[in-house]
């Protein structure tokens, strides 16, 4: 159930002509009134002898009341009540009861507080009511309608558990705002799939990913084809911005500008410049690009995911929170430099992601660096190739931003960020479905190495899975992804690392009960923690393999041993 508070309005006529009207977005069937004030108000949808004129006249009547200079500007008050379509479908008189609980909710006819406003609740399709109210009261005082909306929601949370309905979660203020009725019209006649807003908060926090100061953001968003007017100070000092698409136009043809803020909450300028605070030692945000290739750069992007990841849980909040605002950059710059396969599943997660990194915990800046360093030698890094090294770094670092993403929503639902978190999950359905797409080919290509390994080097790699992950070992054996794991403990093998503990180690850092497959975790996190090639192909050809692996490990007593790792 969605309450939706528009703006105020001076005339009770022109807004009751639209309510029994024919409708503009949506055709309007049977209109009629399912509640009121008073219980007796005239309905002239279903009665004959009713007109719009008397009913505006009773619903107008408590400002005669008033002194003129005494009557507010904006006396109408108008809110929306939708359910959603998989919703069951509400009779009048489980409409006209939601229409009293939002009014009482409101503030604006409660009663157990005596006189209230007059209002009526007008029913014109199956899955919503419109209520429309006078902002006098019949004493003629004014209601007190301060966060009005915010009681709205939480009435509505209430009903739909009483009435059965799909249950929502609830705000917190943090959200982006929603485009306008009016913006949605606009961008269906012109035969967009999406808002002019939307379109610009995509473009501006692509912008803002991994830049390194305002010149560069704003260079961005020049670049991107995006109109920009700055606002300064008389001293010089930059305030704020505002941008607009070029063919985004008003009724005098001119462009339709929105500020930072009217975006998203994190992407006014002082919020933008937030992200480049914070202390300097760990990152090199401010060191010029040098572009080190795709397949480098998502390498480096895995890795600094992977290190948020371990330490999520035992940081800070406002530390892990900046964690996930970064980690919101990298998923943008992904989606700008992923190839066709995974661009369109890349760019929803990142859409939805954006909801996951804000909350009323404030972000602690200068712990997030190497994640925005990432983002940054993504996006100059240049567009990925979908096969070889970077087709397989593409799987690689998707994978670890898919955990990073799982571990961000559990993360907010302990806190109950009931919004963030459900976003969370939502990106992470998003990743799986790139990652399938991302892993296909690389992974074939590995399936195909561990099916070539001579039985002897195959055989030990199932001893060593054994003694590594004895409790995970036969699930791990029985998955489709095991002959890619046996390829990728061969290769490490033969790079000279102990794999027995390199496995035990990559595996102990997280848990790994959420993974659909648990090969194909190990598979990644085996090839990242020991600098192997992503892409199967780049390395030496099985027969190699076979005969650096079948000579005995130097393991035991072997010199410069490390844990978990390199000899």
């Amino acid at each position: 159930m969605v309450p939706k508070i528009h703006k105020r309005g001076t005339r009770t006529l022109g807004l009751l002509y639209y309510l029994y009207g024919p409708g503009k977005a949506e055709e309007h069937v049977d209109p009629h009134l399912v509640a009121s004030w008073d219980h007796a108000a005239p309905d002239p949808g279903r009665d004959p002898e009713a007109t719009y004129q008397q009913l505006q006249q009773l619903l107008d009547q408590p400002l005669a009341l008033l002194e003129a200079n005494e009557r507010p500007n904006k006396h109408v008050w108008h809110l929306s009540v939708r359910n959603g379509p998989t919703d069951r479908i509400l009779s009048d008189q489980e409409w006209g009861n939601v229409a009293r609980r939002m009014v009482a909710a409101a503030g604006i006819d409660d009663s157990g507080q005596g006189a209230g406003c007059r209002w009526v609740a007008v029913r014109h399709a199956d899955d919503h009511i419109h209520i429309l109210a006078t902002l006098v009261r019949e004493d003629g005082y004014r209601p007190d309608l301060d966060f009005d909306a915010v009681r709205v929601q939480a009435e509505a949370r209430r009903l739909e558990q009483e009435l059965g309905l799909r249950r929502l979660n609830s705000g917190d203020g943090t959200a982006s705002k929603r485009p306008t009725s009016a913006e949605r019209h606009k961008a269906t006649r012109q035969g967009r799939t999406r808002t002019a807003r939307e379109e610009l908060r995509e473009s501006v926090r692509r912008a803002a990913a991994g830049a390194a100061n305002e010149a560069e953001f704003f260079a961005r968003l020049a670049a991107a084809g995006v109109l920009v007017r700055t606002r300064t100070a008389p001293s010089g000092d930059l305030l704020g911005y505002k941008v607009a698409l070029t063919d985004d136009l008003n009724k005098d043809g001119e462009p339709v500008f929105y500020p930072g803020s009217k975006l998203a909450p994190d992407l006014s300028l002082p919020q933008i410049r937030e992200r480049w605070s914070g202390p300097q030692s760990t990152g090199r945000t401010g060191e010029s690009v040098v572009p080190s290739g795709p397949a480098r750069a998502r390498r480096r992007a895995g890795a600094a995911l992977w290190q948020a990841v371990l330490v999520m849980d035992t940081a800070e909040d406002a530390v892990a929170a900046g964690y996930i605002a970064a980690a919101g950059e990298i998923l943008d710059a992904l989606a700008q430099t992923s190839a066709a396969h995974t661009r369109r599943e890349l760019r929803e997660a990142a859409e939805v992601f954006e909801r996951a990194t804000r909350s009323h915990i404030r972000v602690a800046r200068g712990h997030d660096r190497a994640l925005r360093q990432a983002a940054r030698d993504l996006i100059y890094s240049g567009p990925v190739a979908e096969r070889g090294e970077d087709g397989a770094m593409t799987a690689m670092v998707i994978d670890m931003v898919f955990f990073l993403a799982t571990v961000a929503a559990h993360w907010h639902a302990r806190r109950e960020h009931a919004q963030q978190a459900a976003a969370a999950r939502l990106a992470a359905d998003h990743l799986h479905a790139a990652y399938r797409a991302a892993a296909a080919q690389p992974m074939a290509v590995l399936a195909v190495r561990g099916r070539s390994l001579a039985l002897p080097v195959l055989h030990r790699q199932r001893t060593r899975l054994r003694e590594a992950l004895p409790e995970l070992a036969e699930q791990v054996l029985a998955e489709p992804g095991w002959a890619a794991l046996a390829a990728t403990l061969a290769d490490a093998e033969a790079a000279g690392y102990n794999t027995v503990a390199l496995l035990a180690d990559v595996a102990a850092r997280r848990e790994l009960a959420s993974a659909e497959q648990i090969s194909d975790v190990l598979v990644w996190r085996l090839r990242q923690a020991a600098d192997l090639p992503a892409d199967a192909q780049t390395m030496p050809p099985a027969e190699g393999i076979r005969q650096r692996a079948a000579r005995p490990a130097t393991g035991a007593t072997g010199q410069r041993p490390q844990r978990g790792g390199r000899r």
